[in-house]
């Protein structure tokens, strides 16, 4: 008999979140951020230059939402991402939270196209978080 009572958390869930991330031919995304400086006086006023990171997180799926067909209407994507991967990065960029890092990311990239965040959610068992779900849209290039 064993135990599943939720007293005793452990990271099986994520475990199994990462190995079926991998095994349904998890790719790896780049989260663009922009970089944490200390002196935000000097940033405000723009005498220091803004930086721009890649975080790394792997394993992740991208899947594409059913389509609602409306006139000019944009793809939306949902991404799914391993919150082990999440929590390294986390704990990497010293953030009090993986909501954080979503907030202060400009741009997701996978396979060579750019994405962005419309909305972030996060899936728990047990009260541990075992995968995020980010909904993604496609960014469209600019004209200057």
């Amino acid at each position: 008999m064993s135990d599943t009572a939720p007293r005793n958390p452990t990271a099986a869930t994520q475990m199994l979140a990462d190995a079926v991330l991998r095994s349904v031919g998890g790719a790896t995304a780049l989260l663009r951020v922009t970089g944490t400086s200390t002196d935000t006086s000097q940033l405000e006023v723009g005498l220091v230059a803004t930086t721009f990171a890649e975080v790394v997180i792997s394993p992740v799926v991208m899947r594409k939402q059913r389509p609602t067909w409306k006139e000019g209407g944009e793809s939306k994507w949902e991404l799914l991402a391993s919150a082990t991967s999440v929590e390294q990065q986390v704990n990497a960029l010293d953030l009090p939270s993986a909501q954080s890092l979503f907030a202060m990311t400009l741009a997701v990239t996978v396979a060579g196209q750019d994405y962005l965040i419309e909305a972030t959610a996060a899936n728990e068992a047990f009260g541990q978080v075992y995968l995020y779900r980010l909904l993604l849209r496609e960014a469209r290039q600019q004209a200057v």
